[in-house]
C-alpha cells in the first residue's frame, strides 16, 4: 500500500510539474530576450568555423557582449579576418589553425586553449560540410569526413573542454546541428545522418549534465534550415514565405540570444516547428507527398556549395 502511494504521490507531482515547464514556457515565448539574458560578459567563448558565414558572425556577436573569444578554422586567413573585426568591438580574439576531421589535432590545439587562455566558458561546436551529392555518388572518404567534421568533432571539442565546465558547474555547449537533423533529405544522406547524430548527441549530453545535478552546466542544439552563407549554394525553396533561405544576420543573432536564454533547443524559422510536430503523428506516404509539394524533396537539385569546404 506504502509503494501504491508513493507511485501516487509522485504521479502527481510530476503533472504539476509539467503544467508548470509548460506553461513557464509559454511565458518565456512572449518575454523579451533582454529581460532573460544572462550576463556573459568576460566569459571565455570558443567558436569552431570561426572564420567565415554565421561562425563569424557569432563571433562578432559575442565581442560585442563583452566576451573573450578563441577562434577555431581551417582557414587561418578568414579566422585573422574574423578576429580583426572582434577586435574592433574591443573584445580580445585569439585565433588557432585547426583541422576538425583529426581528433589528434583538435586535442593538440586545445592544449594549447588551455595553456593559453585557460578554461572555456562557452564552446560553440559551429564548423560544418556538406557533400551535396546522392548517396551512391559519395566517395566512402568524404562520407567520413562529413562525420568526421559535423558530429565526431563535437564529442571531442567537449572531451576537451566540458571537464572543467562540470567541475566548475558553469558552462554552455552549443551544437550547431540543422533541420536536416530532424528531417531526412533528397541528396543529403551523409549530411542528414551526421545531423541526426549532433541532435542526439546534445540530447543526451543535457540529460547526462541533468542526472549529475549540473544546473549550471548548458546546452543548447541549433536545427536551421538553410542559411545563406554559401555552404547551401544554389539550394532553393518553394515556398520562400514559409520556409524561407535564412539570412545570415538573423540566424546568428537567433542564437546567441537562445544561448542567453539557456534556451535548449531552437529550430529556424519557427514554421518548422509545426512540421516537426506532424511528422510524428502523420503516415510516412503523407510527410513524403509534403515535402514534395513543399519543395523540400527537390531543395538540393541546383546544389553547388563549397566544394566540401568546412564552414
Amino acid at each position: 500500500m506504502a509503494d501504491y502511494m508513493e507511485l501516487v504521490k509522485e504521479t502527481i507531482l510530476m503533472i504539476l510539474s509539467i503544467i508548470y515547464y509548460w506553461l513557464k514556457a509559454i511565458v518565456l515565448t512572449f518575454v523579451p530576450t533582454s529581460l532573460q539574458a544572462k550576463d556573459i560578459s568576460g566569459e571565455t567563448v570558443l567558436i569552431t568555423g570561426a572564420g567565415c558565414g554565421i561562425g563569424r558572425l557569432m563571433s562578432v556577436r559575442f565581442a560585442k557582449l563583452g566576451c573573450r573569444l578563441v577562434l577555431w578554422d581551417i582557414d587561418p586567413k578568414g579566422n585573422e579576418e574574423t578576429a580583426r573585426q572582434c577586435k574592433a568591438e574591443g573584445a580580445s580574439a585569439r585565433t588557432y589553425t585547426v583541422d576538425l576531421s583529426k581528433r589528434e589535432d583538435i586535442y593538440r590545439v586545445a592544449g594549447e586553449v588551455k595553456q593559453d587562455i585557460g578554461d572555456v566558458d562557452i564552446l560553440v561546436n559551429n564548423a560544418g560540410i556538406v557533400s551535396g551529392n546522392k548517396f551512391l555518388k559519395i566517395s566512402d572518404s568524404m562520407i567520413q569526413k562529413t562525420f568526421e567534421v559535423n558530429t565526431l568533432a563535437h564529442f571531442w571539442t567537449c572531451k576537451a573542454f566540458l571537464p572543467a565546465m562540470v567541475e566548475r558547474n558553469h558552462g554552455h555547449v552549443v551544437n550547431i546541428a540543422s533541420s536536416a537533423g530532424l528531417l531526412g533529405v533528397n541528396g543529403l544522406c551523409d549530411y542528414c545522418a551526421s545531423k541526426f547524430g549532433a541532435v542526439g548527441f546534445d540530447e543526451s549530453l543535457r540529460f547526462e549534465m541533468e542526472m549529475q545535478g549540473k544546473d549550471g552546466v548548458h546546452t543548447t542544439v541549433v536545427c536551421p534550415f538553410y542559411i545563406s552563407t554559401g555552404m547551401f549554394a544554389g539550394c532553393k525553396t518553394r515556398v520562400p514565405w514559409l520556409l524561407p533561405i535564412l539570412k545570415p544576420d538573423f540566424a546568428a543573432n537567433r542564437i546567441v540570444d537562445a544561448v542567453l536564454c539557456n534556451q535548449k533547443m531552437i529550430i529556424l524559422p519557427r514554421s518548422l516547428y509545426f512540421f516537426m510536430g506532424l511528422k510524428g503523428i502523420i503516415p510516412t506516404k503523407v510527410l513524403s507527398i509534403l515535402c514534395l509539394y513543399f519543395g523540400a524533396s527537390n531543395s538540393m537539385d541546383e546544389f553547388k556549395g563549397r566544394d566540401g569546404k568546412q564552414d
